[in-house]
């Protein structure tokens, strides 16, 4: 026997245990790990998630919520966790915004994850408070522009995807602008709805319901095309703001290392779950579309965007 043929042999007395494994993958419970508090938006769209993806795996998926530090909590327990599939991580954009915004966490958004899907993606909401009195974006410019203190803009806090979105149009417009971190969403609307700060790129989820009572005035959407949710408001290049192109998301991440077999099974099941009810519904009802996509696919979005949100906290000179 040869030297090749041997190393084959080797290669598959390692291999087969593994591919067994994977294809008797889940025996006992998932636990998926959402780094925010329970009952806001993300948690919604999870709980949907797992209780489909239970019914799909034939285990039980446990939702663990672990908030703070923007996330960073519950994505370093998964990054920490051992790498069998057991523990997984619902990641939002937030994961890569902390990551280009430089804020100081414990692991590497590149390094220590394996992406296993993506299944939602969907437009933020540009909205301003009552008292500043803009009904559309050229309208904002203009009191913006005649403003000697400028305009402010709240955010989830330092690092969001509503402080990036808020300093990429920022950069888009030359507006004299001040960012106000908040420790997350809920804070933030809070004051937009009091008037005390007057702009908010907002997720779906956390602004709908005061858009749809009139208690904030909605702008623009920062999708390519307008939303289903409200097709008579421009995006934000119909309203003069160009490669303006902004989008939250929803995926599902691994900790580094988890066999690529027991990724490619989760990942089949994901996409699955994402295309149907209640998780289809859900994403339509935030005004999200369903996403179906290998890991690999996955993989390439996260890069594309941890180089653009990377580009914009260079070019505004963010440091946190």
């Amino acid at each position: 026997m040869n030297q090749l043929n041997r190393r084959a042999i080797l290669a598959s007395i390692i291999l087969l245990p593994a591919m067994s494994w994977a294809q008797s993958f889940p025996t006992k419970p998932i636990t998926l790990i959402v780094p925010f508090a329970a009952g806001g938006g993300t948690d919604s769209i999870a709980r949907d998630v797992a209780k489909s993806l239970a019914e799909k795996l034939g285990q039980s998926v446990v939702i663990d919520n672990r908030g703070g530090a923007g996330g960073a909590i519950g994505a370093n327990m998964v990054a920490k966790a051992q790498a069998d599939g057991y523990t997984l991580l619902f990641a939002t954009s937030t994961f890569i915004t902390n990551a280009a915004a430089e804020t100081h966490t414990p692991y590497d958004v590149e390094k220590d994850f394996a992406p296993v899907a993506m299944l939602g993606r969907g437009p933020l909401l540009v909205v301003a408070s009552k008292e500043l009195g803009a009904r559309t974006i050229a309208q904002l410019r203009t009191i913006g522009q005649a403003r000697p203190e400028g305009l402010d803009f709240c955010s989830a806090g330092n690092g969001s995807i509503n402080h990036l979105a808020g300093e990429l149009f920022r950069s888009r417009t030359q507006l004299n602008m001040t960012h106000v971190p908040y420790k997350g969403s809920g804070p933030a609307t809070m004051d937009l709805l009091a008037g005390r700060v007057s702009l908010f790129f907002a997720t779906v989820p956390t602004i709908l319901p005061y858009v749809r009572d009139g208690r904030v005035t909605l702008l623009a959407v920062t999708g390519n095309q307008r939303s289903s949710l409200f097709p008579e408001t421009p995006t934000m290049a119909e309203a003069g703001i160009k490669d303006f192109s902004i989008t939250t998301w929803w995926g599902v991440m691994a900790p580094a290392k988890t066999p690529k077999a027991i990724i490619d099974k989760l990942n089949l099941a994901i996409n699955e779950v994402a295309a149907k009810d209640p998780v289809r519904s859900r994403l339509d009802s935030e005004g999200a579309d369903a996403i179906s996509g290998s890991p690999a696919d996955f993989q390439r979005a996260l890069g594309n965007e941890l180089s653009l949100w990377r580009g914009v906290v260079k070019a505004a000179g963010i440091k946190i």
